[in-house]
């Protein structure tokens, strides 16, 4: 028997309050306290877990549980993170990581940086093998759950798990991480809520276009300075987006919803073989998410300039990150943006770069698993469908040992809900969180 909603939420909240907002990778003398603390408030409110797991930390501050099965061979990984992203506090309508409960029953909310981004997940799956546990159940095959610490900084934590794993010649038959979700209303004339499942992450890179000049008082600036070829060069690459293109885990997303959309589109997404060029064209206008999926996209996020406001910038930078589609390399990407940037004294450095994870099945055993569950927990009415995991997530490292790495969150989340994410107000609600945990638990059943 599962423990009972109220205490359930009273250890998710205890957990939501201790701030284990991520490390700095290049700081040697980051404090971990927290962490630690997360640590050993795992093992106080998770007493039956671990006195059945084999718990091992890694790289510092990532924990990697093993729940033996009677067979180790094709294990299931359950994934999260630990860390969650800093917080401006003047932002928020309530104290970030005081973990509030505002309103009552199902459609009460938790507020808290990371009641979503990932410790929803992360205490949904303790709360799931806790119960398990305390019911004597053993699984059929191994269990290993992975919890790094630094996903959010794109760290070593995952890297170092796997490492672990591939060592042991652990070789899972699924992996499931953070990524999708049950939403409504994100494709355009879908009728039903669908279960949007990551075969695959788009690759990101950080790409730094810098213009120089010798510098001097802003009194008498050049006639072409640093800062308006930077300028120029950034509006080249905002004027010109990588082409939009309809890649296969998107088409088979459309045609798994075409049964289930009204009017005109239905016969359009039927047809996505013939339609799909027009779509791709039309997509990046309803919204920056269908945007998302047809191309790879490459934004300006950071611009530096000179240290004070008289003084002119003897290099002037920005900073791009590039989100890559499946199909579209590091490499390929960065032969585009020097064509579009065409300036021979604007400098273009590949800062960092991963290419797109591999893609991941949407049929057999491992994909009928995920979607068994996600109907059994969430609804008959929830359509599980292949979608691309528009974010990179630890998960992209797991794709050296297995070849079935998915990405889903286990939650109906509203728009609001996922555009909270990263910002103010992040929020889940108590019902939406309680049948994440039935989620786990009959996918932990199936294994």
């Amino acid at each position: 028997m599962a423990r009972t909603s109220d205490s359930s939420l009273g250890r998710f909240r205890e957990l939501l309050q201790i701030p284990t907002v991520s490390l700095d990778p290049g700081d040697a003398d980051a404090d971990g306290t927290h962490f630690l603390r997360f640590h050993d408030a795992l093992v106080r409110l998770y007493p039956a877990l671990h006195a059945v797991l084999e718990r091992e930390v890694v790289a510092g501050y990532s924990l990697l549980y093993r729940w033996r099965g009677r067979d180790a061979a094709s294990p299931l990984v359950l994934m999260a993170h630990i860390d969650v992203v800093p917080v401006v506090a003047s932002e928020w309508s309530h104290e970030p990581f005081g973990a509030e409960l505002v309103g009552s029953g199902d459609t009460a909310e938790i507020r808290a940086r990371g009641a979503v981004d990932d410790k929803g997940s992360l205490v949904a799956i303790l709360e799931a093998v806790e119960s398990l546990v305390a019911e004597g159940i053993v699984p059929e095959r191994d269990v290993y759950l992975a919890f790094g610490h630094n996903e959010e900084v794109a760290g070593d934590g995952a890297q170092a798990i796997v490492e672990v794993l591939r060592q042991r010649g652990v070789r899972p038959s699924l992996v499931l991480d953070e990524g999708g979700a049950v939403v409504e209303g994100a494709l355009p004339g879908v009728i039903v809520p669908t279960a949007v499942i990551g075969v695959a992450e788009r690759g990101v890179m950080t790409v730094h276009l810098t213009a120089r000049e010798l510098g001097g008082h802003a009194s008498t600036p050049p006639r072409d300075p640093a800062t308006a070829r930077l300028a120029r060069a950034v509006l080249r690459l905002h004027r010109r987006p990588f082409p939009t293109r309809l890649v296969p885990p998107v088409r088979a997303m459309f045609e798994t919803v075409a049964p289930y959309t009204s009017g005109p589109l239905r016969r359009v997404f039927a047809s996505i073989g013939v339609t799909g060029r027009l779509l791709v064209k039309v997509f990046p206008r309803l919204g920056p998410e269908l945007n998302a999926l047809v191309r790879t996209t490459a934004v300006v996020t950071e611009l530096s300039g000179a240290a004070g406001a008289n003084v002119l910038a003897t290099a002037a930078r920005a900073s791009v990150n590039v989100r890559l589609l499946p199909g579209d390399t590091a490499t390929s990407a960065e032969a585009r943006i020097r064509r579009v940037v065409g300036d021979p004294l604007v400098e273009v450095d590949v800062v960092s770069a991963s290419d797109p994870s591999p893609v991941s099945p949407w049929s057999g055993p491992a994909w009928d698993r995920l979607a068994a569950a996600t109907r059994s927990a969430l609804g008959e009415e929830v359509l599980p469908t292949p979608y691309i995991q528009l974010g990179a997530s630890d998960s992209r490292w797991f794709t050296e040992i297995s070849a079935h790495v998915y990405r889903f969150t286990p939650f109906h989340l509203t728009r609001g809900e996922r555009e909270a994410l990263h910002s103010h107000d992040e929020r889940i609600r108590v019902g939406s969180w309680l049948r994440g945990i039935e989620f786990y638990r009959d996918l932990l059943r199936a294994s």
